[in-house]
């Protein structure tokens, strides 16, 4: 379908839609005050940073073609926002619009009977979003989420001016080239590889490349299928070992361990010439853009997928990160304020406004067909480089404490930061994550 074809199916879905939200009765929502005086308003919580400006210009819009059915967002930064949704969810008290990763967070969501099945109010987007992306929001078929914003393959950063000072040429391909890179660099006084390990959840990114490339997908397929003693493959353990090779080699500097995501403060230690590299989700170049505009316009960026592994199973194309973040509605919101959610989402998620403004702030949306778009935007090298993993990948993997139920997800950051810190072994790491499989 081209996308011609495809706007005028969404412009049918959305006005029918709308007809039926703006005659909808009202009612009191949990979640974040909202001021409608017509009772038909909804809340939303979202994260700061990354395409947050993308996020308010569509609730801008919304809000000014709906004023009797407006939603009203509230803004946390990621770690904060991981912590308050659980609660809050949990509780009955989530926002009408809920913010997440899907994974195993949306399936917990959903076999508690905490968000709707959205199917009749999304059908547009089946022919308007990456299949591979659209799935995520789908539990035994049913759409009860839909993707809402830029698709998040981790790419390795790199200033490259940086890695040419050291000696390294090119960003490396090979894990062996990486290696060789750490030692070039740490003899030239930077640190190789900017880490945010107070956060934990960015050491992921390591194990799961690793992991994929030395053994492939059905390593990690088989954890989520619950098979037991699925950690034990020789592959995790091999990903294990290389991390801490890594960690012995100085890869991530001595100060790893207090360095947070939130902020952008590993960012940082890159366009400012502190550190030569660093992996991290697509999610952060539009912090790159806003605190380094000149760094970035020099063409000192790099950006390329992750080194392959010699001799490992796994295919080189292959992502990990998230496909993208998604949308559900709260089962505990009122009819009115559902309507105007479903509303929200037919009119405004991938509308062509949101591409744009996703496109502007640097930001990839997994819409079919947005090539033309993509050339025409600012910053086309970058964006064509992700809209080509996400669209060319043989495998995209959900960052893996999404993935996992949260009580397993949780138990992954914890045992995985202390692989990095040198506080247990492989086998130990192993060992713990099995327990978990129960």
């Amino acid at each position: 379908m081209s996308r011609r074809h495809i706007k005028r199916a969404w412009a049918a879905a959305v006005a029918g839609l709308l007809a039926i939200g703006l005659t909808a009765c009202g009612g009191t929502q949990p979640g974040a005050p909202n001021d409608d005086a017509s009772g038909a308003g909804a809340t939303a919580w979202a994260l700061t940073g990354g395409s947050e400006e993308a996020f308010r210009a569509s609730f801008d819009r919304w809000n000014q073609a709906n004023p009797d059915a407006t939603v009203t967002a509230e803004w946390f930064a990621n770690d904060a926002f991981k912590e308050k949704i659980r609660t809050a969810v949990g509780s009955g008290n989530a926002p009408n619009l809920i913010f997440s990763w899907a994974g195993g967070t949306l399936a917990d969501y959903v076999a508690n009977g905490s968000v709707v099945d959205i199917t009749a109010d999304v059908a547009a987007l089946q022919d308007k979003v990456l299949p591979s992306v659209l799935a995520n929001g789908q539990i035994d078929g049913k759409p009860y989420a839909v993707p809402n914003n830029q698709s998040q393959p981790a790419v390795l950063f790199s200033n490259l001016e940086v890695l040419r000072s050291a000696g390294v040429d090119g960003v490396p391909a090979t894990y062996d080239e990486l290696l060789v890179a750490v030692e070039k660099l740490k003899a030239a006084g930077v640190t190789p590889i900017a880490l945010a390990g107070q956060s934990k959840w960015p050491e992921l990114m390591y194990i799961q490349y690793l992991t994929d490339r030395i053994g492939g997908p059905e390593v990690f397929q088989r954890i989520l299928d619950g098979e037991p003693g699925a950690w034990s493959d020789p592959a995790i353990t091999e990903a294990l070992t290389k991390i801490q090779e890594l960690v012995d080699a100085g890869a991530f500097g001595d100060a790893f361990g207090s360095v947070a995501a939130d902020g952008g403060a590993d960012t940082a230690l890159v366009h400012t010439g502190k550190a030569a590299m660093i992996l991290q989700g697509a999610w952060v170049f539009p912090d790159f853009l806003n605190n380094a505009a000149d760094f970035v316009a020099a063409g000192d960026l790099g950006f390329a997928n992750f080194p392959a592994v010699e001799g490992g199973a796994g295919d080189a194309s292959n992502i990990v990160g998230n496909p993208a973040n998604f949308w559900s509605v709260s089962a505990a919101a009122p009819e009115a304020a559902q309507k105007t959610a479903t509303g929200y989402l037919a009119a405004e998620i991938y509308s062509d406004a949101m591409v744009d403004d996703l496109l502007s702030v640097g930001a990839v949306p997994p819409v079919i067909g947005i090539e033309d778009e993509i050339a025409a935007a600012d910053n086309p090298e970058f964006l064509g480089f992700v809209y080509s993993m996400v669209r060319d990948a043989s495998h995209f993997q959900l960052s893996w404490d999404q993935a996992l139920p949260a009580d397993q997800g949780q138990a992954l950051l914890d045992n995985l930061s202390s692989i990095f810190l040198g506080q247990s072994t492989p086998e130990q790491f192993v060992d713990a994550m099995n327990a978990t499989l129960g």
